[in-house]
């Protein structure tokens, strides 16, 4: 081989070692769901493994833990104690986190994942509305007094029973999981006689021939409105710029999944939640009119100004977009 052409092969090779990719960069991160087909993108993230595939893409790694919650509030207190970065669940509980912050941690949200009614589903005949519900009576739900369900009935009884009564029911409230609420109001071996619910609880509550609608949350609000929503710390967002595109990416890839293969959709959330929903009873879920997969956020500013007004808490703003990072502060919410 003569001297030249072995330099240009020298050459060729180190050009093409150059241009190799880096080794990737380990990340690891910690992400919160709960029950429900509201949280049906992140099942789908975390069963499709589409972190990994677009981590992989973006030439980084990705190690998550996925872990599962019943309320809002045990997300935040593991939120702010560093010991969850991605959290999931209904508006109310990053609002208020988000008016806690702001001038410290800064937690916002990251997207929305569903617009969704949510019924209060009661078995007692007696009770047609709010007023029908005294201090005998147990309202299952979430959280008190911080889950979205939880706000959504103070918003119904100061819109139903006038203004200066929205807390009149919160006595009659009780923190409990989807799961075990549903299994204590259908069993008659509780106090339990009515819960707040949401998908597929409500539905599968609804079967059920003595059981009947007290108020949906979409008269509430006037309409759709958000139901699931990530949020996270400034720091981890800010740190983390590559991952959130990562995260993004799998979040728009399973939303557009959702919406052409609901049935594929259905089946694997079925599994990975041991659902004793049929087949077509979940897919209905998934492409019910009124339901939503999104991660553009719709009709927050009515929970974060009643929330303001009613001092549960201290911050307000008339732009949804101060309640997101650029994430998806750029898109047409509302």
């Amino acid at each position: 081989m003569n001297t030249r052409l072995f330099s240009m092969i020298a050459a060729l090779g180190i050009a093409g070692f150059a241009a190799l990719p880096a080794s990737a960069e380990a990340i690891k991160v910690r992400l919160a769901k709960q029950f429900g087909i509201g949280y049906l993108p992140l099942t789908l993230i975390e069963e499709q493994g589409l972190l990994q595939k677009h981590a992989a893409a973006a030439g980084l790694e990705v190690e998550a833990e996925w872990l599962r919650f019943t309320g809002g509030s045990g997300m935040n207190e593991a939120l702010l104690s560093g010991n969850l970065d991605l959290a999931a669940g209904g508006t109310p509980p990053m609002l208020t986190i988000w008016a806690r912050t702001q001038n410290n941690l800064r937690v916002k949200g990251v997207a929305a994942l569903a617009s969704m009614p949510l019924h209060l589903i009661t078995t007692d005949p007696e009770i047609k509305e709010l007023s029908d519900f005294d201090r005998s009576d147990k309202i299952a739900l979430p959280a008190v007094k911080t889950s979205i369900q939880a706000i959504t009935l103070q918003m119904a009884a100061e819109k139903y029973l006038g203004e200066g009564r929205h807390a009149d029911l919160d006595a009659f409230t009780v923190s409990m999981g989807h799961p075990d609420a549903q299994l204590a109001l259908l069993g008659g071996q509780s106090e339990i006689n009515a819960h707040f619910g949401s998908p597929p609880f409500q539905n599968l509550e609804m079967k059920d021939e003595r059981a009947h609608k007290v108020v949906d949350s979409y008269d509430v609000l006037g309409g759709p409105h958000t139901f699931t929503v990530v949020w996270s710390r400034a720091e981890f967002v800010e740190e983390n710029p590559e991952f959130m595109k990562v995260f993004m990416a799998a979040l728009d890839e399973s939303i557009a999944f959702i919406q052409a293969n609901p049935e594929e959709a259905a089946r694997i959330w079925s599994e990975a939640e041991s659902s004793p929903m049929t087949q077509e009873e979940v897919v209905a879920l998934i492409t019910d009119e009124q339901t939503r997969w999104t991660t553009t956020p719709e009709r927050l500013l009515p929970y974060v100004n009643y929330m303001a007004r009613v001092g549960l808490i201290q911050q307000d703003t008339s732009d949804w977009r101060d309640l997101f990072f650029d994430t998806v502060s750029g898109a047409e919410g509302s």
